[in-house]
């Protein structure tokens, strides 16, 4: 695939305060070279946002969606219910349930509507950018070679013995 045909990922979240999880996703892709765009997009606040961000996502070349949210935790999937794009939901750790309530409202989709579950937190949001990077190496060889390489440096930074 050529450079300027290659898929790029979106990461969106629900508010201003995901963005200290939802950057660790944006540190991956810089570091794997992967075009990315970041975004707040409410379900709930700017559901005409939301919308018009899942409508419009194919045709702007995205080939993954980060989604994290918190508490009820409806934005993956209602972006899901709107485009055929993968989506990968990021539970956002919240005061009063730790995220468990995230985990539950993104996890328990309802058949025909997948969302792609990860960890609640900062794992989740690093963890999906490596997950939407396998997805987007499947066509970009370039992608596939920087998170091979990424893959044998983490390998590669685990002690044989502790000190």
């Amino acid at each position: 695939m050529k450079k300027n045909n290659a898929l790029k990922v979106a990461i969106v979240m629900g508010s201003q305060s995901d963005y200290k999880t939802m950057k660790l996703a944006e540190k991956i892709f810089k570091n794997i070279g992967i075009n990315y765009e970041t975004k707040i997009v409410s379900a709930h606040r700017t559901p005409k946002r939301m919308y018009d961000f899942a409508q419009s996502a194919k045709k702007k070349k995205f080939g993954v969606i980060i989604a994290g949210a918190g508490g009820s935790a409806h934005l993956p999937g209602m972006i899901s219910a709107l485009t055929t794009i993968p989506v990968l939901g990021v539970p956002i750790e919240s005061k009063k349930l730790k995220g468990l309530d995230s985990l539950l409202s993104i996890a328990q989709m309802p058949k025909g509507i997948p969302v792609g579950t990860l960890a609640i937190g900062e794992d989740g949001a690093i963890n999906a950018a490596l997950l939407a990077a396998s997805i987007v190496a499947n066509s970009n060889f370039t992608v596939r070679k920087k998170l091979e390489n990424w893959r044998r440096s983490q390998t590669k930074s685990v002690k044989k013995k502790p000190k």
